[in-house]
């Protein structure tokens, strides 16, 4: 490992664990393990999507059925081809890792061995996007022995970064997300995080890599019912919307399959004056723009018709 990663990953299995630790060696059965709790709309986790007592957002650890609004945008592609995409709010370009864990000598993950994590929604750097960090086991590791990055450094295992990146929202279990791209599949993926069990989406639709360590990002232009600066303006007033619809004319530059696509997209805003002239990515950047890069978010493209 590089003297960077050594020290992020000094720095992250040095993370006091929870009192369900088992420092015996001994498995853990993720049946039986206790659940995290996991909150995305507090304040401490979200920007553009925090709880208050007027709009409705789940309570923490309350399933959350990502395909009704707010979490689910009906848009326009590049040629003006209409896209759907989830809302999963603003995250970072810095990801943060996951533990994969291999035996010595062997090329596919330990078969029942949950991924390790470090960091939930609300914790400091959190992130859906997530670094893949490859570990090697002995060829005679038991799964689920390691259940925490703390583990993992104490075992001495040999931890190595890759470039992989994977999308990966962490929610209250139970939650739900039917639509992946081309069909992909839609259900929750287990983890472990400091000990306890964690439940995330996986979406897959374009595979993803490390652009200078960070995130890669992809413009999108998008226009509120109120314009930034205005009296309520910018997202509290929504998304500009077709009459009698819900279809917005938000434009992603790219779609799966694309260069350079990206489910991170670095957000631009333009007049709604201008939503009746914008059909595509050609209108939407002659729109006048009233900010750019604005903010970062994570928005998968899930359906393009």
């Amino acid at each position: 490992m590089t003297d960077g990663m050594e020290a992020e990953t000094a720095d992250s299995m040095g993370t006091e664990t929870t009192d369900a630790m088992d420092d015996s060696g001994i498995p853990t059965d993720p049946e039986t393990a206790p659940r995290a709790s996991v909150d995305r709309f507090s304040e401490a986790a979200g920007t553009l999507m925090i709880r208050t007592e007027d709009n409705g957002l789940p309570a923490p650890d309350e399933p959350v059925d990502f395909d009704r609004g707010p979490f689910v945008t009906h848009g326009l592609g590049p040629d003006g081809e209409p896209v759907t995409y989830y809302n999963f709010d603003v995250q970072p370009t810095a990801p943060a890792p996951i533990y994969v864990l291999f035996r010595e000598g062997e090329e596919a993950p330990v078969e029942g061995q949950l991924n390790v994590i470090d960091v939930v929604p609300g914790d400091e750097g959190y992130n859906d996007f997530w670094q893949v960090h490859r570990v090697t086991v002995p060829t005679d590791y038991e799964a689920n022995t390691a259940t925490s990055p703390k583990d993992i450094g104490d075992a001495g295992y040999e931890v190595s970064a890759t470039e992989t990146l994977v999308n990966c929202p962490v929610v209250p279990d139970g939650s739900s997300a039917s639509m992946r791209f081309d069909g992909g599949d839609a259900g929750l993926v287990e983890g472990w995080y400091r000990d306890r069990v964690v439940s995330y989406f996986q979406f897959t639709e374009a595979p993803l890599a490390t652009s200078g360590g960070a995130v890669p990002l992809s413009p999108i232009y998008v226009s509120f019912n109120v314009n930034p600066g205005e009296d309520g303006g910018g997202p509290p007033s929504g998304f500009v919307t077709e009459a009698g619809g819900d279809r917005t004319h938000n434009v992603v530059a790219t779609l799966p399959g694309d260069a350079g696509y990206s489910p991170l997209w670095l957000v631009n805003v333009y007049d709604n004056a201008d939503f009746g002239s914008v059909s595509d990515l050609a209108s939407a950047a002659d729109a006048e723009l009233l900010a750019s890069g604005v903010a970062t978010v994570n928005c998968p493209v899930v359906a393009v018709e």
